[in-house]
Order: structure tokens, then C-alpha cells, then sequence
């Protein structure tokens, strides 16, 4: 048995047990390009962006289609987490849309969807125009690629009719983190900052992205230096140069690597040698596409899959530091 299998019968049993019929419609759904009516309890469901048909799946509905992810999804571009729901549910593979663009509008007409869900992603407003032509589209709240997976668990709830299951599945999943997340208590002594080398500077995660608002909500504390340094408020990443990276202050320092070999190679760059936090053990690196990809961010689906070894790199580190004091 893969080791989400078992998990993804879990939240079938869970939506089952909680299961009652579907709240009434229509649904009115407010995000950053207005507010989506969904008038019926939608069958044909297209996502796009990242994390949406996991959460969809997760709900024990399959959608007819969904985006190609280049990024841990393989050569089907369908993350290992999505093959192995679906083949717990005896569903057949979607529709895989091409990602390398646009939103394919096209592809999706021809999907006859009844609800379009991008409610994690980026598009436009231009682009959210033209997919409500082909159906009701539910775009993200707040800012783009911000949301996180419990907002996103819930927002799609109530756009399929299910506010009771999603509710029952982010309290069950917060449960289940906050037991993973005891099981080091190191973590919560130490502050972290998180960056990756990109572009000839270091691209710095904001305390927007959902990435760092998931460790801050189950209690790690985000050095204050990493706001401090932000050109503003409004972004989930900005780009720091080389010779002001040693003011970015933490006792952990997190990055993400595809490759074992890249990452090598950065540390032995000088930004790498000198940064304190790195020369102090403070090191905790994720490395592998898949490992990265089922936490950044974290889906419903792909939290199961991704966190305990996520948690060993970031506890490995902690404890490092207290070593060293």
C-alpha cells in the first residue's frame, strides 16, 4: 500500500461520515475580480493553477479536467499524491490541460465544465473574464498565489457544496500537523528565514507566501529581519543582493533545492560559506522536485505525502543550532 493511499481512504470515510446534502444553491463566492454566483451544484468541474484539484479530489468529487504541472509532476504532469487519490477512488484520469501559457481556452470550452476553479493561482482579470464566459470561475482572495490550503479547503467547499466536509478535513489535517509538528520541539525555540539563490541575488519568501504563513500558523516565528528588508508589503518574494544576504538574520536558514547536485554547488559559493545562520548548522534544505513540490505550498492532499520528511530536515536543523549555543 503507498503511503497515501491509506490517508486517502481516510478522508473518503471522513467526507462520508459528515456528508448531508448539498447546501443550497446558489452559492455567491467574493474574490479579487468580483463575486461568482454558482446557480447549481456543479458535476463538471475544470481546475486551474496549483493545488485546486486536490482539494476537489480530496471532496470526493473528480474534476474533467485540470493544468499540466511541470513542476513534481512527472512526464503525465499529475503529482504523485493526485495519481495515487485517484486510483484510491477508481477514478480515471482528467483531462490534462497544457499549462505552458495562458489558461487554453479552448481546451476548457471543450471540456463542457458547469464551475471553473483557479481559486489558487495568478490569472488576470482579463483571463477571469474570459473563463466566466465558458462557466462561473472561482479566482483567488486576496492575492495571487497566496491562499492557503485551509482557505483554499474551504473556498472550494462552499463552491461545490460541501462546507461541512471541507471543514471536517482541514480540522482533522490541522490536527494531524500540529502531532507532526510536536514531534519537534526544537522548532519552536529558533526563527527561520527562507530565500533561494536566483538571478545573481537571493530571492527572499515574504511572509505572504503561503509557504512561510504555513510554518508561521502552526507556530515557527519568522525572523524579523525578513520583513524588515522587504521593499514592501505586497509581494510573496523579493530579491535581496548578495552583499546584503548576511543582514537576513535567523537561527535556520530554508531552501529548496531540485537536485542535490545544485545545491552542492551553491554551498560552496562564498554567499553560501559566509552566511551565519548556514556556518552556525542552521542549514535545513529540501531537496528532490517531489519532496518541494507537496510543500510549496501544501495542498490537503499533498500535506500527507510531503511533511514528515519536510519536518525532519527543519527539526534536523533546529536541533543543530541548539547544539551550537
Amino acid at each position: 500500500m503507498t503511503r497515501l493511499v491509506s490517508v486517502v481512504g481516510a478522508i473518503i470515510l471522513c467526507v462520508t461520515v459528515v456528508a448531508a446534502h448539498a447546501q443550497g444553491f446558489p452559492v455567491t463566492i467574493e474574490h479579487a475580480h468580483g463575486e461568482t454566483v454558482i446557480p447549481t451544484e456543479p458535476k463538471r468541474i475544470v481546475t486551474w493553477g496549483w493545488s485546486n484539484e486536490d482539494v476537489v479530489i480530496a471532496l470526493g468529487v473528480i474534476p474533467v479536467g485540470m493544468p499540466f504541472q511541470s513542476y513534481g509532476g512527472g512526464e503525465n504532469g499529475v503529482h504523485e499524491w493526485v495519481e495515487e487519490a485517484l486510483d484510491a477512488a477508481g477514478a480515471e484520469m482528467p483531462a490534462i490541460l497544457d499549462a505552458s501559457g495562458e489558461p487554453p481556452v479552448e481546451q476548457i470550452a471543450a471540456l463542457e465544465p458547469d464551475l471553473i476553479i483557479a481559486a489558487y493561482s495568478g490569472i488576470t482579470e482579463d483571463q477571469y473574464a474570459v473563463l466566466s464566459g465558458i462557466a462561473p470561475t472561482v479566482a483567488y482572495i486576496g492575492a495571487p498565489w497566496s491562499t492557503s490550503w485551509q482557505d483554499l479547503t474551504l473556498i472550494i467547499g462552499k463552491a461545490l457544496g460541501k462546507d461541512a466536509e471541507a471543514e471536517a478535513l482541514v480540522a482533522d489535517t490541522t490536527a494531524w500537523v500540529d502531532a507532526e509538528f510536536a514531534k519537534y520541539p526544537a522548532l519552536e525555540d529558533v526563527t527561520f528565514a527562507s530565500a533561494n539563490d536566483y538571478d545573481g541575488s537571493m530571492a527572499v519568501y515574504a511572509p505572504l507566501d503561503a509557504r512561510m504563513k504555513f510554518l508561521t500558523d502552526f507556530g515557527m516565528v519568522m525572523n524579523p529581519s525578513v520583513s524588515a528588508l522587504a521593499p514592501g508589503d505586497d509581494a510573496f518574494y523579493y530579491p535581496l543582493s548578495y552583499e546584503l544576504f548576511d543582514q537576513l538574520e535567523a537561527d535556520i536558514f530554508i531552501t529548496y533545492y531540485e537536485e542535490q547536485d545544485a545545491l552542492d554547488a551553491w554551498l560552496a559559493t562564498p554567499q553560501a560559506q559566509n552566511y551565519p545562520p548556514i556556518a552556525k548548522g542552521g542549514l535545513a534544505a529540501l531537496v528532490g522536485t517531489e519532496n518541494v513540490a507537496s510543500v510549496s505550498p501544501p495542498s490537503i492532499l499533498s500535506l500527507r505525502w510531503g511533511l514528515p520528511r519536510y519536518l525532519q530536515v527543519l527539526g534536523d536543523a533546529a536541533e543543530n543550532v541548539q547544539n551550537t549555543k
